[in-house]
């Protein structure tokens, strides 16, 4: 999953940055709402933390832009106390969720958990012939036994399971897992991929390479 996080405070945006990439998550940071929009139009992301007091391009205008291109991408809106108004506003104008300042990190990771799962039309838990993987714990379990997965291999494992069944290209996994200045090479998937197989070859399930072209993982037989 990739996410681009628009804002100003250089320490807030620093902090949630490094949360979100430990969750596995590729994060990119805008602090300001033109190069914001700029990056909205270039890359595909799956949220956009969007904080209304932004210098250069307001977040409200932000977001209009945004929905005025037609894009579904949910917003998660970051705002001051007093900011009623401009929290009423960026609901109307298509905004998803929002939260006050100062907020509480694990909230937010819970909230970006519900937004991004909401957007891909999937259910709290993925099952995979003897593979199960619950979106909000972010956990992985065979037959009641939880993987050891690193953060790489739980983003891999999330964008392969919401697309079972279809094929996805190495770029399109570098584009989720990766975010601007960190370098991901199509050797380090092959890795990555190569890793996450092994881990789920106990519970059946398989993970197939279309040379050339990239990977799918094989929708079981029956469902």
């Amino acid at each position: 999953m990739r996410i681009l996080i628009a804002e100003d405070d250089t320490i807030i945006a620093d902090g949630l940055v490094r949360s979100l990439r430990q969750g596995g998550y590729a994060v990119d940071w805008a602090p300001n709402g033109l190069e914001a929009d700029a990056a909205l139009m270039t890359v595909s992301y799956d949220l956009l933390i969007l904080d209304l007091g932004l210098p250069k391009l307001p977040g409200l205008e932000v977001l209009k832009r945004l929905r005025s291109r037609n894009s579904q991408v949910p917003v998660l809106i970051l705002t001051a106390l007093d900011g009623t108004g401009d929290r009423v506003k960026g609901l109307d104008l298509g905004a998803d969720d929002y939260m006050v300042k100062p907020f509480e990190l694990v909230e937010l990771e819970a909230r970006v958990r519900a937004l991004t799962r909401r957007s891909a039309g999937t259910t709290p838990t993925i099952q995979c012939g003897l593979l199960t993987y619950d979106q909000v714990g972010r956990v992985a379990q065979i037959q009641g036994h939880s993987l050891d997965l690193s953060a790489r291999e739980i983003g891999l494992l999330e964008v392969l399971l919401t697309r079972m069944g279809r094929l996805v290209s190495k770029d399109q996994l570098v584009d989720h897992l990766c975010g601007w200045g960190e370098e991901v090479s199509h050797n380090a998937i092959e890795v990555y991929v190569h890793r996450l197989r092994k881990k789920l070859e106990a519970g059946g399930v398989k993970i197939a390479t279309v040379r050339g072209l990239g990977y799918c993982l094989e929708r079981p037989q029956g469902e």
